[in-house]
């Protein structure tokens, strides 16, 4: 019974996350001169046009974004992130210590060098990361989108949770998913991306890859989104926002009701932000509704 709930809870918190083959784009770039030590960016797009900076979540690589990618690409110039140690990546600095204040420092970094105003996507850990770098220096983002992100993942466990009450749970989750051998952590994968994507493929792809991420920096970084709290913050985050949320009926235990309830307690602090549910879809949103998704995206990038 204690591995079918391990497994249980471990189901739950990988609805929070994309793992995702490693990117097979050969140009990386750098702003100005800055080089990145805890994340690759890629640029796309067109040259002159708005900026816009696209973050995966965890374990994930930039290959979420290709289909919204190339619909963006006309209007836009694209820089899309993969964090170090994710996805086949190499894990850099992040192998040891705090992973997510060093890559939104980065990212400042990033922007400033560049002489950016970018307009941010974040997906699940990367909306976490969007929501961090809007607080921690609003002046360097025009807009943010917050795809399926919460600012304090606890309250999916328990909507009165806090960092305290649930480390002692997110410390058993880190150092088990850390120490389960290379075929048990491959073989329950195809049970649990069925809590995260409708898409067949994409299913495929998440489930097939999910061991490509350095197994340390992805559950420390899991550790480390399940012990951020951002919530007394959010009313200071003026960004103009777009808040993307899905709901899928078929999903065991859920209901409409619930789903608003969480996201619109969420984010009820926050000023300047629109939340859009997108139905008949789970975590992965780019997947399962491409059409929706794109559409709200351009419809408030604008």
């Amino acid at each position: 019974m204690k591995a079918l709930r391990f497994l249980a809870t471990v189901a739950f918190v990988l609805a929070g996350i994309a793992l995702l083959i490693a990117p097979s784009h050969a140009a990386v770039a750098s702003a100005a001169g800055f080089v990145p030590t805890r994340f690759t960016v890629v640029d796309e797009g067109t040259v002159g046009k708005p900026d816009v900076v696209l973050i995966p979540g965890l374990a994930s690589s930039r290959t979420v974004w290709d289909a919204e990618a190339k619909l963006l690409a006309p209007n836009y110039r694209l820089h899309l992130v993969q964090i170090d140690g994710f996805a086949g990546a190499p894990a850099g600095p992040n192998a040891t210590g705090l992973i997510l204040p060093g890559v939104v420092e980065e990212l400042h970094r990033y922007i400033v060098a560049g002489k950016m105003h970018p307009a941010v996507i974040g997906h699940s850990l990367g909306g976490l990361i969007t929501l961090m770098l809007a607080d921690a220096h609003p002046e360097d983002v025009s807009k943010i989108v917050i795809v399926d992100s919460l600012p304090f993942y606890g309250m999916v466990f328990d909507p009165h949770a806090t960092v305290e009450s649930i480390a002692p749970q997110g410390r058993a989750i880190r150092d088990q998913m850390e120490a389960m051998p290379a075929d048990q952590f491959a073989a329950m994968m195809p049970t649990m991306v069925k809590g995260m994507v409708k898409d067949e493929e994409g299913g495929k792809l998440v489930a097939a890859a999910s061991i490509a991420s350095d197994r340390a920096v992805f559950s420390n970084a899991m550790f480390e989104d399940m012990q951020t709290d951002i919530r007394p913050d959010m009313a200071k985050i003026k960004t103009p926002a777009l808040m993307l949320y899905p709901f899928d009926a078929t999903m065991p235990g859920a209901t409409l009701a619930g789903f608003d309830a969480m996201y619109h307690g969420a984010y009820a602090t926050m000023p300047n932000v629109k939340l859009v549910r997108i139905d008949d879809s789970r975590h992965f949103i780019m997947y399962d509704q491409p059409a929706k998704f794109d559409a709200a995206v351009e419809v408030f990038l604008k």
